[in-house]
């Protein structure tokens, strides 16, 4: 986890989200991969930051570098 990444049972039912916000990871993730810009995703979210958006771009790396994937059938 990094610092500005928090997980709070009490906080959007224990999603990611942006530390001192109930800005999920998932949200910016999505809004990025369906074409946004991070200046157009900071817009959409004025009280997170450049970092913030980094924080959760290395966030999602980070669960997914050691997945172990099994191809079937192939």
């Amino acid at each position: 986890m990094n610092e500005h990444i928090v997980i709070d049972h009490n906080v959007c039912h224990g999603q990611p989200c942006i530390k001192g916000t109930r800005i999920m990871v998932s949200n910016i993730l999505n809004l990025l991969s369906n074409g946004a810009s991070i200046e157009e995703v900071l817009d959409g979210y004025p009280q997170i930051t450049r970092e913030h958006v980094y924080a959760a771009l290395s966030y999602a790396e980070s669960m997914v570098k050691d997945e172990e994937v099994i191809l079937m059938g192939v």
